[in-house]
């Protein structure tokens, strides 16, 4: 199966709450590679143009505002299948409705403020990875238990 890669953000509450160490441990465990991580504060404007997508949907304002509160990591996850692997990880977007060892069960408070996000495809991935990372931040690698 060929390597991928896909953007994933951990989001204001769970930054607030210290719970950074603890998700990038749950990305780790599970078989995915950290390839570029930073923390940043996005913008109102960032934040807009970031989940334009949604515009259109009544939550966006409440999103903008929340993905703008406070800091925020980025990172690229790469290995084989990450997009659907830290989906499945991350659990569903209501935690109500995440099964039990996801991220969003152990550390989501609500639907609004749900800890994580992730690339839903393909494409998807491209694009949000590039909204964030030029190609020369992104190091791909292999652990010490993989080489030959």
């Amino acid at each position: 199966m060929p390597i991928e890669r896909t953007l994933s953000i951990i989001k204001p509450d769970a930054v607030a709450k210290n719970h950074v160490g603890e998700i990038v441990s749950y990305f780790e465990k599970s078989g995915l590679r950290v390839a570029a991580m930073k923390m940043m504060r996005l913008s109102k404007a960032q934040a807009e143009q970031f989940y334009a997508v949604h515009k259109e949907r009544p939550f966006f304002p409440n999103l903008v505002s929340f993905m703008s509160s406070g800091p925020v990591v980025v990172q690229v996850l790469e290995g084989e299948n990450a997009i659907a692997l830290n989906r499945q990880i991350m659990g569903a977007t209501n935690p109500k409705d995440a099964a039990a060892g996801t991220i969003r069960a152990k550390f989501a408070e609500s639907i609004d403020h749900n800890a994580v996000h992730g690339s839903d495809s393909p494409e998807t991935a491209k694009q949000e990875i590039a909204f964030f990372f030029k190609p020369e931040d992104i190091l791909s690698y292999v652990p010490e238990n993989e080489l030959a």
